[in-house]
């Protein structure tokens, strides 16, 4: 151990200057007795909800001023750039409204990530993703409410695999895509990171954000970018076509095996959960 004053030796060890919070049971029956859980319940509704609203609307918004054949203009509109950016910003500005009461989820990956990784219980996992599809319905059947002529007219922002691509290549875009979003969470809100860059204010919502925009730019080509099944089943139930629901279960796929494999990577090779499961397993057996 080096002496006060003395710089530590490449290869050694200090004490932690963080604490990982403990894992989250399996079942905790004791948190749907709590207040807390059911306002964590109705932000993620809300924040669903308006996610869809306010992106959707975009998508259809889009459509509508490039359709030459309506009054459009072929380069008209905020563009497919104008669109990452509506999903990247409302990501960023609802995790930021919602992050202290919920986590600000807003995503069934994400949670299937968390879940994984055991940052929140089964009940807690499971009803975060029955709120955030309800308040993607509900988000999508504001925009067909408000603005059916259109809706039904430009698709409904449902996700599609784009003509000319394989299901394989569409399949591998949503696992590549969620893995870089559930990836970033996972940074963004490491406490080891909090605790070793605590000297440089890191705002988490902001990297998020940023990498819902970047995923975006590069999918929306290949199949409109899902990444947030409950995006994806939300648009698909409202538009209720046959072509919304043709390959669905890619929406689902991708996005859970993407979350899988983040939270293996970071919870498991980046802060080394293999390594200490190894050595304690080690250490058990030579006694």
């Amino acid at each position: 151990m080096a002496k006060e004053g003395e710089v530590p030796e490449h290869g050694s060890f200090s004490a932690k200057d963080y604490h990982d919070p403990p894992p989250a049971p399996l079942f905790d029956a004791v948190e749907v007795c709590k207040w807390s859980f059911y306002r964590a319940l109705i932000a993620e509704f809300i924040a669903t909800m308006l996610f869809l609203y306010v992106t959707v609307l975009t998508v259809i918004g889009y459509k509508s001023q490039i359709d030459v054949d309506n009054g459009g203009e072929a380069c008209g509109g905020v563009g497919l750039l104008g669109v990452a950016w509506a999903f990247g910003g409302m990501i960023f500005i609802l995790v930021y409204c919602t992050a202290g009461i919920s986590g600000g989820h807003i995503n069934p990956a994400v949670t299937f990530g968390l879940f994984l990784a055991r940052k929140v219980s089964m009940v807690r996992a499971v009803s975060y993703m029955v709120a955030q599809c309800l308040g993607a319905i509900c988000g999508v059947a504001l925009v067909k409410a408000f603005n059916k002529a259109h809706y039904l007219r430009y698709g409904g922002g449902a996700n599609t695999l784009s003509v000319g691509y394989s299901t394989g290549v569409g399949l591998g875009a949503e696992i590549i895509g969620t893995f870089v979003l559930v990836y970033t969470v996972f940074s963004a809100t490491d406490p080891k990171r909090n605790a070793r860059d605590s000297y440089v204010p890191v705002l988490a919502p902001l990297p998020i954000g940023f990498a819902v925009f970047m995923v975006h730019l590069a999918t929306i080509p290949i199949t409109g970018t899902g990444i947030n099944p409950a995006r994806s089943l939300g648009a698909a139930l409202i538009y209720d076509k046959k072509e919304a629901w043709d390959d669905q279960w890619l929406f689902w796929a991708g996005p859970f095996i993407g979350a899988a494999i983040a939270a293996f990577y970071h919870q498991y090779i980046l802060r080394a959960g293999v390594a200490k499961a190894l050595g304690s397993f080690r250490s058990h057996h030579n006694v």
